[in-house]
């Protein structure tokens, strides 16, 4: 029997699809089977899908229609044969020692339900950026789950299968923050642990959309976290939202300033997240503190200088990087 299923959900994922399967195959545990959840992709995801399955009899096809990726994560675990549920975006990569390493992590814990490990950030185009996830592995507080993302993107995770069966899937209706609500429900609701390894084991592509609208969507996917949350840890949302929502509201700040959005944008967010708890003035003092320069900053360039000027003058300032739940920005 199938010991790991890996899932991939994919929607218009011809261009980067061959190195994810490619990542999978390298691994040096051979006992998986993959799932590839077609998700009404219009592009050639199925023919090149359909060319790896004539050689490799462990890949298999699932076509849907366009229901998100929720949906489709689900679709694989429902039709998964593995005890152990591994989940790699179709534009991510795994490094070979991925699945050996987490299978270890489980032996070592019969407590252990979510097993992640660090993260190395590439750029659009696939290159290194030299960045990796610095995000806390172990002794996970459920009010870390509302206000920052320790496991960076579900192609970091790897599961029991019991643990999904026992909490349910994804939030159907999820295409933003679903990954964090059901790693708070997990937290919130069983005595499964979560924890990660102290070793890159995933590499984690960064999406370059530039749409201001995305960020106000991954806004709106954070507060159906929230109203979850509130069924299920009341508690937890009412000590803890005031906080949670300034530090989602500065990332996305800092997202805005990134991506070089309109200053007005940048400014909206970092505006409500004092708004929202001016301990955020605390919080990471530096990490605030740079966010406010670089947005307001921009904001009065915008205002002095013509905006065909602006891409000679504004250089974007590096600010830490903080990874959050919402890799997911690319909406189905």
């Amino acid at each position: 029997m199938t010991i790991v299923s890996v899932i991939i959900p994919a929607y218009n994922a011809a261009q980067f699809l061959p190195d994810a399967i490619a990542s999978i195959q390298a691994q040096t545990f051979s006992d998986w089977e993959l799932l590839i959840i077609n998700d009404g992709s219009t592009d050639d995801t199925v023919t090149i899908v359909s060319e790896y399955k004539k050689k490799d009899e462990r890949i298999h096809l699932i076509n849907q229609s366009n229901q998100g990726v929720s949906v489709a994560r689900n679709q694989g675990v429902a039709h998964s044969q593995g005890s152990i549920i591994a989940f790699l975006d179709a534009d991510d990569q795994w490094l070979p020692e991925k699945l050996s390493q987490h299978l270890e992590h489980f032996q070592s814990n019969s407590l252990l339900g979510v097993s992640f490990a660090q993260v190395e950030i590439l750029n659009q185009a696939g290159e290194p950026t030299g960045q990796v996830s610095t995000s806390r592995l172990t002794n996970l507080k459920p009010e870390y789950f509302l206000s920052e993302n320790p496991t960076t993107t579900t192609s970091n995770w790897v599961i029991r299968k019991e643990v999904f069966i026992q909490v349910g899937g994804f939030c159907a209706e999820m295409s933003y923050s679903e990954d964090l609500e059901w790693l708070l429900r997990v937290n919130c609701t069983t005595d499964w642990q979560i924890a990660g390894i102290n070793q890159v084991l995933t590499r984690y592509r960064t999406s370059s959309s530039g749409l201001s609208a995305n960020l106000y969507s991954m806004e709106a996917g954070w507060n159906q976290l929230v109203d979850k949350a509130r069924i299920y840890a009341p508690q937890l949302v009412e000590k803890h939202f005031a906080l949670a929502q300034a530090l989602h509201l500065r990332y996305l700040a800092r997202r805005a300033f990134r991506l070089q959005l309109p200053a007005e944008v940048g400014v909206d967010f970092i505006t409500r997240a004092l708004c929202s708890d001016w301990r955020l003035l605390f919080h990471q003092p530096q990490r605030t503190l740079f966010t406010l320069i670089a947005v307001f900053g921009v904001w009065v360039i915008e205002r002095v200088f013509p905006i065909s000027a602006l891409k000679n003058l504004c250089v974007p300032l590096r600010l830490p990087p903080r990874f959050s739940a919402f890799k997911n920005i690319k909406p189905h």
